[in-house]
């Protein structure tokens, strides 16, 4: 009777025991190091290739099955957390920076050379050619400076020679030598297999290896920029009319962002002023109804030059819902050459379009086409609600061979046009660094094939990774002559703001061929400059000319430009120039109706989407200025940007542009700052005036 009960007893508690509900785990990810918020960690179920990511405040929501028990978290350029989850919904993580692994360094090895005990630093680096202290004590190889030592898990920033030899027990260095190793050697020193590895191992008397210390100087640079001739200041007199097709591309603000946080400067030719500007969201009003575009303007002094006007013309394209936009053709054109073969390159590019595959729609359609030595077919046209399947033919992706990537340009046509959809968007993402070595591959050859290739209605936006060998020139020349736009992906917080948070402006054009042209009153105006926009600028006759290209805006899509104007009557021999009377012809005087109170007339021209004729409208600017400190919050910051960029340029307008000035004008100006990228400039800007070692001037 009593193992009846007990059996009893058991069947009915078992009875109201039923499968536990999946449990929601939420958090938020941090940087160990600075304790801040990241955006973009990926963070997935143990088991599950699903994963989720995190928002602009670092936090994340993931649902986790009864019989699921560890969350992996990683990001680019941080250690892999793997965490169990205990009783607790609340998981916050602190991820560690991978400091052994710096894609843009190169680690030096050291072992088997005789110094004897007690060795002096500079008798250990007689034995070492190449590698020498500075006067301040830190160790440079072959000339480069040394960016980063390790050794017995303790880092010295900028290679502190002393601290890291004084740190050794003297008495048992025995060897030294330079070797280079990339096979085991790599995984077990902590550098990714693959990598360019070389690293410093002091040895003992048994041959047991005592310690390693990884040593990291700058990878040889072969980057290549377009170079920049600044604009000068012009003589409304003689040359009233500036024009110029807009430009809504960001990618040299990202780069630029790569280069300070590797702790260094970037090229001049690196800097686009209108790109940097360009980056960050302005609070313009939206187009009235049934307008694509809407147009303001604001004028203040100048931070640089208080006796200057700084103008400011915004355009603001229309919002537009994402399940409302038309119907996608896309073709994703991914380089998977050996040059891809590096972390922040070919995985990079993967985690970017999946994020990109999330936003789809079923009416959207995907095809993936690859180059290395040869290009192919890898993924047919696929409906965009088959994830799965578009994200496992990503994944399969490995990097190797020559960059054949003229050819893999024309078979991306050659399939967006089988695939065409009229009245849709046919557009091409292409992922690269640039480095095109087989076939077509000159900047002028790729500029010939854009251009015949473009009269399809083929649209093609260019992404680009990676450092080093990174061929800025032409993936910029690709997206302005094709149509495109350009998005500089340096790590998954920036893929997550142009594959998620402006996945629209990145694909969908609701306005192309956007020219701007500006007329100067010369009663008011001595002289104007543009800021930026050199590679964009136009003949006054182009303006009216439908054939020439203007640039493209997607929906939500901001351009700035700014202006610099010297008034009338502002003595400034230095920019506005002192030219004799003419003797063989009078001068130009003002006519009466310029001797209003009009500083200038702007005039912009766009197309619709799928038309080929364009529509004007325009604006006049008032002459009435007022102090920078009284402006809007985006004309103040959209100034701060502007110095910024004058000072990394070390430009000769720069005037008295300084880190302090642009710095307080910013935090003056941060504003909501929903996604946190004027703080991240704010920061960025004080780096950089650390990185410069001067207030005033930046990159030669």
């Amino acid at each position: 009777m009593r193992t009846y009960f007990i059996a009893l007893t058991v069947a009915v508690c078992l009875a109201h025991v039923g499968p536990t509900a999946p449990r929601n785990i939420n958090g938020t990810v941090y940087d160990a190091f600075d304790k801040k918020p990241m955006t973009g960690v990926t963070v997935k179920v143990e088991g599950n290739n699903k994963p989720v990511y995190t928002n602009s405040k670092g936090h994340y929501a993931i649902a986790l099955a009864d019989s699921k028990y560890k969350l992996i978290f990683y990001a680019e350029g941080y250690k892999p957390e793997t965490l169990r989850v205990g009783k607790s919904n609340l998981l916050n993580v602190y991820l560690k920076r991978d400091i052994i692994y710096k894609s843009d360094t190169v680690a030096y090895s050291v072992s088997n050379y005789n110094v004897r005990p007690n060795a002096s630093a500079d008798e250990m680096l007689k034995k070492v050619e190449g590698l020498a202290v500075n006067q301040n004590g830190y160790f440079s190889y072959q000339g480069q400076p040394v960016t980063k030592l390790r050794m017995s898990g303790k880092d010295y920033m900028g290679g502190d020679a002393a601290q890291a030899i004084q740190s050794l027990p003297s008495d048992i260095i025995e060897r030294l030598q330079i070797v280079e190793d990339y096979g085991d050697h790599a995984s077990m020193s902590g550098v990714r297999p693959g990598a360019p590895d070389k690293t410093l191992q002091f040895k003992t008397n048994n041959d047991k290896k005592l310690n390693e210390v990884i040593i990291q100087t700058p990878r040889p640079n072969n980057e290549s920029y377009s170079r920049i001739i600044e604009n000068q200041f012009i003589n409304p007199t003689t040359t009233p009319l500036s024009t110029f097709a807009t430009d809504v591309d960001a990618a040299s603000y990202a780069n630029v962002r790569r280069y300070i946080n590797s702790g260094q400067l970037p090229p001049k030719n690196a800097v686009r002023i209108e790109e940097m500007i360009n980056y960050f969201k302005y609070d313009l009003p939206e187009p009235a109804a049934g307008k694509p575009v809407a147009i303001r303007a604001e004028v203040a002094t100048a931070p640089w030059n208080a006796k200057h006007q700084l103008v400011r013309i915004g355009l603001k394209a229309k919002t537009i819902d994402n399940a409302k936009l038309p119907p996608s053709n896309l073709v994703f054109l991914l380089d998977v050459s050996g040059s891809m073969d590096s972390p922040n390159k070919l995985p990079l590019v993967k985690t970017s379009l999946k994020m990109l595959v999330d936003q789809l729609r079923p009416v959207d359609h995907v095809a993936m086409v690859v180059y290395a030595g040869s290009a192919g077919l890898v993924l047919p046209s696929t409906p965009g609600d088959q994830k799965q399947k578009i994200k496992d033919a990503i994944d399969q992706l490995g990097a190797g061979g020559s960059t054949a990537g003229g050819a893999g340009i024309k078979l991306a046509y050659s399939i967006a046009r089988q695939n065409f959809k009229k009245g849709g968007n046919n557009r091409i993402v292409m992922a690269t660094d640039g480095d095109f070595n087989v076939g077509q591959s000159s900047d002028k050859d790729m500029e010939q094939l854009i251009e015949q290739e473009r009269q399809s209605g083929v649209s093609i936006s260019i992404l680009g990774f990676g450092m080093g060998n990174y061929k800025d020139s032409k993936m910029e020349l690709l997206a302005d002559k094709g149509h495109g736009n350009y998005a500089y992906i340096d790590n998954v917080t920036e893929a997550t703001r142009s594959m998620v948070t402006e996945f629209g402006g990145t694909l969908f054009t609701v306005a192309k061929d956007v020219k701007l042209q500006v007329e100067f009153n010369p009663a008011k105006v001595q002289a104007y400059r543009l800021l930026g926009y050199e590679d964009r600028l136009l003949a006054k006759e182009d303006f009216n000319n439908d054939a020439k290209l203007g640039g493209d805006m997607g929906v939500g899509h901001n351009v700035t430009a700014l202006y610099e104007v010297i008034p009338v009557g502002v003595k400034d021999d230095a920019f506005a120039g002192n030219v004799d009377p003419l003797k063989y012809q009078k001068e130009l005087k003002a006519e009466a109706k310029s001797a209003s109170d009009e500083l200038m007339t702007v005039k912009f021209r766009y197309k619709d989407p799928n038309a080929d004729v364009s529509k004007m409208e325009s604006i006049v600017v008032q002459n009435k200025t007022i102090e920078l400190s009284n402006a809007s919050e985006d004309m103040r910051f959209a100034a701060a940007v502007a110095e910024y960029g004058l000072l990394l340029r070390n430009s000769q307008f720069k005037q008295s542009s300084n880190f302090n000035q642009l710095i307080t004008l910013a935090k003056n100006a941060k504003g909501k700052d929903e996604q946190g990228y004027r703080a991240e400039f704010i920061r960025l800007a004080e780096s950089t005036r650390n990185v410069a070692k001067s207030n005033t001037l930046a990159a030669e």
